[in-house]
């Protein structure tokens, strides 16, 4: 099988995780980079303030998204992206619980999407004194990006994804799972499940 999977990034306006405000997505296809897209998100009513502290790591102001697309209109472009991909995220766990809270808030279907999550691979495959996403994208090769734009780190995302399967020498996310002893997680509502037990 190729390397094919789909690398996510959200980033929210608050510590709500229904609060997704902007998201990048990056499609690898037999170990290849072949679309990104990325766009901005209104927050669901209730999980829309933004928070000093996040604005402060991701730039986004509420003005930002106010005539953005709500979560229910952009969930059905989110997942026609995605196809029927594995979800590859920097910290899964989080990226995960926001799309399934965001979901599950607006009454929108969770999406059975199984995950990979790039800093578990990435720990598993380099050694670094911080396995954050710009010292674990450095040493899969991919440099200087602007931290905490969606796009922007769902590409580095792609990238550690990427090399630990040439250093791993195997061809999809399955089998690279495998060889570093790292288990998918099962479809969404599993993983919220677990997240809050």
């Amino acid at each position: 099988m190729p390397l094919d999977f789909t690398a996510i990034d959200f980033e929210t306006a608050n510590s709500s995780p229904a609060s997704a405000c902007s998201v990048g997505l990056v499609r690898v296809r037999d170990g290849e980079v072949v679309a990104q897209t990325g766009w901005l998100i209104r927050p669901p009513a209730g999980h829309d303030h933004f928070n000093e502290w996040n604005t402060k790591i991701h730039g986004l102001y509420a003005e930002d998204v106010a005539r953005a697309a709500t979560w229910e209109d952009q969930i059905d472009r989110l997942c026609a992206f995605a196809g029927g991909d594995v979800l590859v995220a920097h910290s899964a766990r989080f990226d995960l619980t926001v799309l399934s809270r965001a979901c599950e808030v607006t009454g929108v279907e969770v999406p059975p999407y199984r995950s990979l999550c790039s800093l578990a691979v990435a720990r598993k495959t380099y050694e670094l004194d911080s396995y954050r996403l710009p010292k674990a994208a450095a040493a899969a090769g991919f440099g200087d990006f602007p931290h905490h734009d969606a796009l922007a780190d769902a590409r580095a995302c792609a990238q550690i994804i990427i090399d630990a399967a040439r250093r791993a020498a195997v061809s999809d996310v399955d089998a690279l799972g495998a060889a570093l002893g790292i288990r998918l997680t099962a479809p969404l509502a599993s993983t919220l499940e677990r997240a809050v037990a």
